[in-house]
């Protein structure tokens, strides 16, 4: 077994507290699934979509990124036996539903 990290990336969020609370129900419950089947390492958090850029010249920016499309929302660890099983796990993901994706990608072992 391996470990993986999700990064859910775009998206639209909640224009209401009410669809608000149906995202995240289907969240909880896609992720009660993950951990059934074992393989949560750490749900992770979703992250403000504020932030600064810092650059090798020091310099610090607003972002994270420009395109809306490109910003990283949240992440979840998984463990898998392989990348391909990893990505088939992520396709439950309620991202998907607000037209967001999911990043997997292997955490490289030191």
């Amino acid at each position: 077994m391996a470990d993986f990290l999700y990064i859910y990336r775009g998206g639209v969020r909640a224009q209401s507290p009410a669809e608000g609370e149906k995202q995240m129900q289907r969240w909880m419950a896609w992720m009660e699934d993950l951990g059934k089947k074992g393989v949560i390492k750490d749900r992770g958090q979703p992250l403000d979509a504020e932030g600064k850029v810092v650059r090798k010249d020091k310099s610090v920016t607003d972002g994270p990124y420009a395109e809306t499309k490109d910003v990283i929302g949240g992440y979840t660890l998984v463990t898998a036996k392989d990348l391909s099983q990893a990505a088939e796990l992520s396709k439950g993901c309620p991202i998907f539903e607000t037209g967001g994706i999911v990043e997997v990608r292997p955490i490289m072992e030191m």
